[in-house]
């Protein structure tokens, strides 16, 4: 099991799709659907010592927020307490981090850490645009540092494209800047997220469906590329591709593919549980929580409804998000949109299966060269 643990809910940046946007958007048609829960604290202030218990064999534990670094002292107690219990070297640890402060992180703890997914939105230009004038540079620079520390660990750059708040639509351009980051040895794989469906103020059909048509050119124009490079033997970690390609080629359907709700859960500030991140501190979604899990008691699942359903792509697609599944803050025609890009990416994919897998009977690359984790971040579906 994977479970996401928010150790605040601070964040030592404002971008423009997250802050600048919550801030056009305190309140929306979610006040009147969902019960929130306005006493949760803003720093952790779960017991370390309940994690420990609450955590078995197995599991990983993703450090989140906010920018969970801003409580790296949470963080620190978790860790040493877990480390020094019976269950040493069995709980795999993650984070997710904006990467500004990665390089606060003592060598001794770094070593614990086996992935790091970083927001990063491509190159210098595009990337400061989003989060900040000296950003790319300082993130780049504390991935240097700990890539010279020793730190050998899967590194994922997490893109975020947003329709309305940067012209966005150059996913080919700014994939292949991160490819080159690859080859150097900073990253190991890129994964990215469509900053659609989230808030309710930032609907525009016509300004979104311009964005889908560029957006699905370049898509097949990256696969394309990606396939290129299988044929010579190198297969770029490219999340989204990565995870559809399986299913294709197993013929495997999957359930959410993040595993909110069933494989993947979220602990809060105050020790609730939560299907998502970003469905922290709703009371109409709160799983259960530390104490009852320590128990024995079954955590609530949570599953995709409404008109994903009956569609013919959920055995692949999952139904992209819980929360955007749930909230329904776009209208139906919007989320059609979302689906257009999706159904895209799926029938690009397939139409270059027979390649793969020439490749792979040839012996260019292996199967295993496919494989990834899943439900430590990278959604698969944008």
């Amino acid at each position: 099991m994977h479970y996401h643990i928010v150790l605040t809910e601070r964040c030592n940046s404002h971008c423009k799709y997250c802050y600048e946007k919550s801030l056009k958007e305190f309140d929306n048609s979610l006040s009147k659907k969902w019960d929130f829960d306005y006493n949760v604290p803003t720093n952790s202030k779960v017991n370390p010592k309940k994690i420990k218990d609450f955590l078995k064999k197995g599991d990983t534990l993703i450090f989140y927020g906010g920018e969970p670094l801003v409580n790296f002292q949470k963080m620190k107690e978790i860790i040493d307490i877990i480390e020094n219990s019976d269950k040493k070297n069995k709980i795999k640890y993650h984070i997710q981090t904006n990467g500004k402060i990665l390089n606060i992180i003592p060598e001794k703890y770094l070593k614990k850490i086996s992935k790091i997914l970083v927001s990063i939105d491509g190159n210098r230009e595009r990337t400061d645009f989003n989060r900040g004038e000296g950003n790319y540079d300082k993130v780049i620079g504390n991935i240097g540092k700990i890539r010279k520390q020793g730190f050998k660990g899967e590194i994922v750059a997490r893109m975020t494209l947003s329709f309305d708040t940067s012209p966005s639509y150059d996913i080919y351009e700014q994939t292949i800047h991160l490819i080159r980051l690859i080859n150097k040895g900073l990253f190991n794989s890129i994964h990215w997220q469509l900053d659609a469906g989230f808030y309710e103020s930032d609907y525009n059909y016509n300004k979104f469906s311009e964005f889908v048509n560029r957006y699905n050119k370049e898509i097949t124009k990256l696969i394309d590329f990606w396939v290129e490079n299988i044929k010579q033997g190198k297969v770029y970690k490219i999340y989204p591709f990565l995870g559809i390609f399986e299913s294709l080629y197993y013929k495997k359907p999957t359930k959410l593919r993040c595993g909110s709700g069933y494989a993947n859960y979220t602990i809060n500030t105050n020790g609730k549980i939560s299907p998502c991140p970003i469905m922290n501190n709703i009371r109409s979604f709160y799983c259960g929580d530390l104490d009852s899990k320590i128990q024995g008691e079954k955590l609530k699942e949570f599953h995709i409804k409404g008109e994903c359903k009956n569609c013919k792509y959920l055995w692949i697609c999952g139904g992209r998000c819980l929360y955007e599944n749930y909230s329904r803050l776009w209208p139906k025609e919007g989320r059609e949109l979302i689906c257009q890009s999706i159904v895209n990416l799926i029938e690009s994919i397939k139409k270059r299966i027979t390649d793969i897998k020439e490749c792979i009977i040839g012996g260019i690359v292996k199967e295993s060269d496919f494989s990834y984790e899943k439900y430590f971040g990278p959604e698969i579906i944008p």
